[in-house]
């Protein structure tokens, strides 16, 4: 789906006017973002998502993605590279069990004196960010029947931890 058609999408929830108003913008501008960019024929202007879009390829930083996902409630994951099919699922959930040990030993160090303090809930949170990535990358190859990622993955967290 490209950007503009999600924000018309959009607009058909939220009203333009609304939109218009609270961000300060006119209402014509609004109702440009939900149109195809004039590069695809249409009279549309570079819209917020275009921009985050943008300001991803230019940095190359997944924490802006981290960032809005965080804003909507949610966890940026990103996806698997593809590798060529091996059929070895062993080291690749052995490496989710240690990783998820690794989380619960980061949780029981911090609370062992019956508090946390901020530098430890930010440990528990690296840890715990690990872990869902190490398992939504288990899910993902899974799903495609990837399994030479699986151990390629499994062998590149064999690496020390910062």
């Amino acid at each position: 789906m490209h950007s503009h058609e999600l924000l018309k999408e959009v607009l058909k929830k939220v009203s333009a006017k609304e939109i218009s108003a609270d961000m300060g913008l006119s209402l014509s501008l609004i109702y440009k973002w939900a149109e195809p960019p004039a590069t695809e024929t249409g009279s549309g202007a570079q819209n917020p998502l275009d921009r985050i879009e943008q300001l991803l390829k230019i940095t190359n930083d997944p924490r802006i993605a981290q960032w809005v996902c965080e804003r909507a409630g949610g966890f940026f994951i990103t996806n698997p590279k593809h590798k060529p099919h091996d059929y070895s699922l062993i080291p690749s959930t052995n490496s989710i069990v240690q990783e998820f040990a690794d989380m619960l030993g980061v949780i029981a160090t911090a609370a062992a004196d019956n508090q946390v303090s901020l530098a430890e809930a930010k440990a528990i949170r690296r840890r715990w960010e690990d872990l869902k990535s190490v398992t939504e990358g288990f899910v993902h190859h899974c799903e495609e029947g990837n399994f030479a990622a699986l151990k390629e993955d499994a062998r590149s967290r064999d690496l020390p931890k910062p």
